[in-house]
């Protein structure tokens, strides 16, 4: 298929040539001249601003948008409606709040523009592992998308299949699913963020309470220098909390131990948040997501050594670095 990237930072660049990979023509555009004329090199088609994109995709076109959520999309996606003939379909990859998908959906249904929203994980390493995809929107553009999302995500892969699943559609045993209609993807993505916020808070907490068991606030006997290095490769092999968030936090450890490189200002995104919002919109009791989300709110006015891993998962994920002093 044919269709435009706009936004090639971490992910958008890797994501315009996984497309290209699979055969997929694609035209690139981002504010970074030097960005844009890269993926050329690789393959792509340069276009100079988005008239230009929507000139060269022709008829039909499809708008994958991968910026920061907020006001870079906002803008980008106002002005791709502007600029709408009829027909088109806008993707939205980012991690755009779920309201905002529905919103946007029913400002471009006027101009007869389709909107997709599509909830992407991967990080940096998509272009290798592929994207798991979470996506809204109606199905028949759905359907007619197909084939790029087949291509973007992991595939079946080595991971051994669910027993007693219904095989019927498969797609979510290769890593996208159709969520529901415009909205619907995003809202599983911001909760999937949320899940990730308590999950990397569990490893930091308890990977602080082992590097603080050799305080001299302690009696001496019951003092342990314990090799962190160590434990968490140990819990690589075999543990039930295996993970690949631990398998970076062993990378990352094994490289320094101290984490001395990181300060554990950690940075939340917004999906936290959101989790929590929609947590109390619908009574749901979230103890370990919302004590993860204020955990980030502090780390920001006082460090632990706890802090610094969870910088140095979101690193080793997403490329993601730590709030500027």
């Amino acid at each position: 298929m044919k269709l435009g990237v706009i936004g090639l930072g971490r992910m958008g660049g890797n994501i315009a040539r996984r497309l290209m990979k699979d055969g997929h023509a694609v035209v690139v555009y981002d504010r970074d001249g030097d960005a844009v004329q890269k993926l050329a090199g690789e393959g792509a088609t340069a276009s100079n601003d988005l008239k230009d994109m929507r000139a060269k995709l022709g008829d039909d076109a499809i708008f994958w948008v991968m910026l920061p959520s907020g006001k870079p999309t906002e803008e980008t996606i106002r002005e791709l409606g502007e600029l709408a003939s009829g027909g088109e379909t806008v993707i939205d990859g980012g991690n755009t709040f779920y309201k905002d998908d529905i919103r946007r959906a029913k400002a471009l249904r006027e101009k007869q523009v389709h909107y997709v929203d599509v909830g992407t994980s991967g990080g940096v390493w998509g272009l290798e592992r592929g994207y798991c995809m979470m996506i809204g929107g109606e199905k028949q553009v759905i359907d007619r998308l197909d084939p790029i999302f087949a291509t973007l995500a992991p595939g079946y892969g080595s991971i051994p299949r669910t027993e007693g699943r219904d095989s019927k559609d498969d797609r979510a045993e290769r890593g996208y699913i159709h969520a529901g209609p415009v909205g619907a993807g995003h809202f599983v993505k911001m909760v999937h963020n949320g899940i990730e916020y308590g999950l990397m808070e569990a490893y930091a907490e308890g990977f602080d309470i082992l590097a603080n068991k050799s305080s001299d606030k302690l009696p001496e006997e019951e003092r342990f220098t314990l090799n962190l290095p160590d434990v968490a490769e140990v819990w690589r092999r075999g543990s039930v909390i295996s993970s690949w968030l631990l398998d970076l936090s062993a990378e990352a450890l094994a490289k320094d131990a101290e984490l001395s490189r990181f300060r554990g200002d950690v940075a939340d995104s917004g999906e936290g948040h959101w989790t929590i919002e929609a947590a109390m919109e619908e009574a749901v009791p979230a103890y370990v997501l919302s004590s993860a989300l204020y955990a980030r709110y502090r780390s920001r006015i006082e460090h632990t050594f706890g802090d610094k891993l969870l910088s140095a998962m979101r690193y080793g994920f997403g490329g993601h670095v730590e709030i500027p002093q």
